[in-house]
């Protein structure tokens, strides 16, 4: 399993909804909207990072209010 924290900026007063529809995208397990130079972090896997770079372009980066999204991978050392 791959892990990434998908970090997102979205239009404003847009935040809330773009986590909540993020929430329902399979292979999220947190969305979250946060103060800060983002607007909402999401927690998500797949199976490679193939497949989390497809989750991140065919269905995250589509929703609605999205202006841009950070992929940062998690990596054990």
């Amino acid at each position: 399993m791959v892990q990434a924290y998908i970090l997102i900026q979205t239009e404003v007063g847009k935040a809330t909804a773009v986590a909540r529809t993020i929430a329902g995208v399979p292979g999220v397990l947190t969305a979250e909207d946060v103060t800060g130079p983002y607007d909402v972090i999401v927690k998500a896997e797949a199976e490679t990072v193939d497949e989390l770079g497809r989750m991140v372009v065919a269905q995250v980066q589509k929703v609605e209010g999205i202006t841009r999204t950070l992929t940062c991978p998690v990596v054990h050392l």
